[in-house]
Order: structure tokens, then sequence, then C-alpha cells
């Protein structure tokens, strides 16, 4: 009977590998028993979620019998009030992962194919195999984003384009005049996803005013998230930008209430904390030096990365040096699963989660040598 169950469903779904994601501490706790455990493997931010974001929840607390409101209304208009664009344009999504899928599902079938780079987040992959669309995917230039030979892949079967920018896992970062021009080559028939996850982290001197981009390209899709830099990767908050047009459609599919109670006004009061903000970017900055400066200690070469995390090259195979650290207790990622069998990536934390990771790196590599 099961396997009769699992040829009812689509062909995409019957061959396709869940995501994995990174270890969770309370599990590496049972394995091990260690009570001493840096995670750095899922790009959280590591001061946790704010004071104004905690006093939100607990005013909320007593409401929690009651239904969110299905629109956000009131995380919608902070955001169109900050972003300077209409409220109509804003789809909220379950993290922006939903908001993956949600533009899978609105504008795939298995007749059409979605472009996207080598190195890229493992999640397009997963929804166009999903609802059994082809994925075109071409070659990474320096593990960043090639847009030429992007651009060659995109035919009149294409209707999505995904880029993420800055990339995760490898943290390039595509130049604002160069990544215009190429949205500008695509077909009004194909619709550019520009995944922004890590917006907050860039340098304002190279980041791309994309959204600016929009009254331009109504083909254009911007998506962001409250899980890395406010710091709210467990209630799942993520919003897309787009035309009015694009944005009345996802909101036909997405489900109502599909952001919580708590998830809706925490978002709307991280988003008005900018201290913690600038806190959280520059404890980043801070982190990424205090890595980038250890690993050249250790002659170990890496990604330059615009996000808050960086891909490091142990120069072995890197699944055993990671199992390694999770018997020393800590947790990275290993990026076999993007074609970088010999990268690791670790998120920045603090700087005392820095060093107990630069810490154990430094043993292991002995042990290993």
């Amino acid at each position: 009977m099961k396997n009769t169950i699992s040829k009812l469903a689509l062909q995409g779904v019957q061959n396709l590998v869940p995501y994995k994601a990174g270890k969770p501490v309370d599990e590496l706790e049972r394995e091990l028993g260690l009570t001493k455990i840096v995670k750095l493997a899922s790009n959280e931010n590591s001061l946790g979620p704010g004071p104004k974001v905690l006093q939100a929840i607990q005013k909320t607390l007593p409401e929690l019998s009651r239904y969110p409101d299905g629109n956000g209304f009131a995380l919608k208009s902070a955001l169109a009030n900050k972003l300077n664009i209409s409220m109509d344009q804003i789809t909220l999504g379950n993290g922006s992962n939903e908001i993956l899928e949600l533009l899978a599902r609105t504008f795939l079938t298995p007749a059409l194919e979605v472009v996207f780079s080598q190195h890229a987040f493992a999640v397009y992959p997963l929804v166009t195999q999903a609802v059994g669309a082809t994925a075109k995917i071409a070659p990474a230039l320096n593990y960043g984003h090639d847009l030429i030979a992007m651009q060659s892949l995109v035919n009149d079967k294409t209707r999505l384009v995904f880029i993420a920018n800055p990339n995760n896992p490898t943290g390039t970062l595509l130049p604002p005049q160069q990544l215009k021009q190429f949205i500008s080559t695509l077909p009004d028939t194909v619709i550019c996803v520009l995944d922004e996850a890590y917006f907050e982290f860039i340098a304002t001197k190279d980041a791309a005013d994309s959204i600016s981009w929009l009254n331009e390209y109504p083909n254009l899709v911007i998506t962001r998230t409250f899980s890395k830099a406010y710091g709210l990767a467990g209630l799942r908050v993520g919003y897309c930008i787009s035309s009015n047009e694009i944005a009345d459609l996802l909101n036909r599919v997405r489900q109502p209430f599909n952001n919580n109670q708590l998830a809706l006004v925490a978002a709307e009061a991280a988003l008005a904390d900018q201290e913690y903000l600038a806190k959280t970017i520059a404890v980043n900055t801070k982190g990424m030096q205090q890595l980038t400066t250890a690993f050249t200690a250790l002659d170990l070469s890496w990604i330059p990365s615009f996000g808050n995390f960086v891909a490091v090259d142990i120069k072995q195979p890197a699944m055993p040096i990671y199992e390694a650290l999770l018997n020393k207790g800590v947790i990275v990622r290993p990026v076999a699963n993007y074609e970088m069998p010999n990268y690791l990536r670790i998120s920045i934390g603090t700087e005392q989660e820095n060093q107990f990771f630069i810490n154990a790196l430094k043993d292991v590599l002995t042990e290993s040598s």
C-alpha cells in the first residue's frame, strides 16, 4: 500500500529530497551529552530577539485565543511607511521561503522552466521540482551568479528567474548596475525574483536600490525576511514587494492567517527598533573580521561575504571536519549539497561564540593533519 500511495503524488514530489536544516542544539545535546554548544550553522542572529520585540510579544499573549489579522494590516502599514511603497505591493509570508513557494505555485506548470545559478539557495530547486517545472542551472562565476550564463538559458518556456543577492551559501554580491541591466534584458513574460534575505547586512555603498526599480520593471519581485538581521527566525516572517498585480495574485494563493499573531507584532516591533539593527550590523562586521583573520592565520581561504556568514575552504573534504567540530560542541554547516564539498559555511556569532569555534577548528585541523 505504501508504494501505491507514493505513486499517486506528483512526479516532482516523488523525487524530492527534503530540505535539511542546520542541526538543532538540543539534538546534539541528546546525542553527545554536551553542555557547552555553539551553533553557527543557520545564519541566525546571535543577539537573540530585541527588547522591543519581547515587550510586544508579552503584551500580545493574552490575545492568543483570537485569530490574527489575516491581512497583516499593521505590519504592512509599517513596511509601506519604511520602504515608501504602497501596502498593495506587499505579500506577507511564513518566512520568505513561503513567498518562494507561493511564486512557484502561482506561476509555474510542468511545461515551464526556472533559471537560477549553481551554488544558489537550496529552496529554488525544491519549489521548482515540487510543481513539476524544469530547472535550468547556470554555472557559477567565482562562486557567484554569472548573469551572462543565466541570460543565455532564458527562453520562451522560462517563467521565473531566482537571484539571491547576497547569495546563500557563498555570500557573493552582484554590482547594482549589472543586476539592473540583467533585469532589463528579461522578457515581460519572465518574473525576476530578487531574494534579498541578507539585504540589511550590505553596506550602503554596495547595496542596490532595488525597490526603486519596481516602477520600471513590473516583472520584478523582491523578497526579504525578518529571520536574519531582525532576529526572528523562530517566528517565521518574510515578505515580498512587487507590482500590485503580482501581489494580488500571490495573496489569492496565500493561506489565510499564514502569519501568527506573535509573529506579526514581533516583526512590527523589530522594524521600529533601529538601535537593535545597528547593534546587529556592528556585531556582524566585527565578527566577520574576527573569523577571516583567524582563517588567514590558519592558511585557509574564504569567499568574501556580504551576509552574516562566510564560506571557508578547509582544503580537504569538509564533512569529517564538520563531524569533528560537532564532537567539540560546535555546529556549522557543510555545503557539499551545494557542490562545495571542501567548504564549511560559518554563521557570524558573538565574539565569544566565534572564538569558541576558532579554538575548536584549530584543534580539529591539528588532529586531522
